[in-house]
């Protein structure tokens, strides 16, 4: 008879390969799995199957949401999955040691293709329902996306809100309208633009919705370190925030940054002495003012000696001893002689004396 154990492992592929992978390590190697991305919010799993698929293929996967519709992009190997970990900000193995999971049910086939497209429309005439309950109960919220579960578990609503929203009521009307488990997830600008921008202003898909599995965060630093122009509505991304790219080439910019002099150091070439005034951080550049008032772009392997950096100097070890033991002397002589430093006089105002009446 087989445990509780044994029928899981027979169920879930995933845990099969978990199971067998950790007794057996070369039965686990031999159980293909794969990164598949579900979902209008486009999550990567790491899922176990049975049989093999290539990059590209639509397939029916089984997620803790239920069944979903999931498109295979890589196996999932020990450098794939160690990466994903890293990206989804768990460090390694991820906060429990893995990524969100699940199992490849089959390929999608025509008749899941045509189930999918019904549902697909269905899902626009359930958001306008949506959006039509929210208004009569007046609620403090902006509707952003409706999705459907592939296999009709649940329906997710997507809000935007800057306060806490009582949705109870509108989750009651729509549990009772739709027949089905409703969820409420509250998204930030960013998370909005992933589901609904199709193009940045470079001409390509925006990167929340291709390949940015975590968005960091980004500061007007970046643009300037980088040279960037400082115009909002240049450097501002379709969610109205700055552009996540800032961020891909700025620990670049920073290494170099910190590698080369400061501007106004003085530093010493074979031309001569002269003072950096700005820095070519990708080129490795740097812009020197000649004693004689000229200027030159020299490279940084040219600088042959830095003399003074743009730090504060530092105070003189020697010079507060010496403020140290005159202070010294200067105690020791009102000690000797009997001298009291003198102290202003606190003015006083004079008090008027009350001249009391004699009987």
């Amino acid at each position: 008879m087989l445990s509780v154990r044994d029928e899981q492992a027979i169920e879930d592929p995933a845990w099969l390969v978990h199971f067998l992978g950790a007794g057996f390590p070369e039965i686990g190697r031999l159980m293909p799995s794969y990164i598949v991305r579900c979902g209008v919010m486009r999550t990567l799993h790491v899922m176990g199957s049975r049989k093999e698929y290539s990059r590209g293929m639509r397939v029916i996967a089984r997620t803790g949401r239920g069944l979903e519709v999931g498109e295979v992009l890589s196996e999932a190997n020990d450098r794939v999955t160690k990466q994903l970990a890293e990206a989804q900000g768990f460090g390694e193995g991820g906060s429990d040691g893995s990524s969100p999971g699940g199992s490849i049910q089959r390929e999608m086939s025509p008749e899941d293709e045509n189930e999918y497209s019904h549902l697909l429309a269905k899902t626009v005439s359930e958001a306008d329902r949506c959006f039509e309950i929210i208004k009569e109960l007046d609620l403090p919220m902006d509707l952003v996306e409706v999705e459907r579960v592939f296999g009709g578990e649940r329906m997710v609503v997507y809000y935007l809100s800057e306060n806490r929203v009582d949705f109870r009521e509108l989750v009651k009307r729509l549990a009772a309208e739709f027949q089905t488990r409703v969820e409420m997830k509250q998204i930030g600008v960013r998370d909005e633009a992933k589901l609904l921008a199709d193009y940045g202003d470079c001409g390509k898909p925006v990167c929340c919705n291709t390949h940015l599995v975590k968005m960091p965060p980004v500061s007007m630093k970046m643009a300037k370190l980088q040279k960037a122009t400082l115009d909002p509505n240049k450097i501002s991304g379709r969610c109205g925030r700055l552009k996540c790219c800032l961020r891909y080439e700025y620990d670049t910019y920073e290494d170099h940054r910190k590698s080369l002099p400061r501007v106004g150091a003085d530093v010493v070439t074979s031309d001569g002495r002269g003072r950096i005034l700005s820095q070519e951080l990708l080129s490795r550049q740097l812009l020197i003012q000649m004693e004689d008032s000229r200027r030159v772009m020299i490279h940084a392997n040219e600088v042959l000696t830095v003399i003074k950096g743009s730090k504060r100097r530092k105070r003189d070890p020697e010079s507060v001893e010496s403020r140290e033991s005159s202070g010294d002397r200067e105690s020791k002589n009102r000690e000797t002689t009997g001298d009291v430093p003198k102290t202003k006089k606190s003015a006083r105002r004079p008090t008027k004396k009350r001249n009391e009446k004699q009987d």
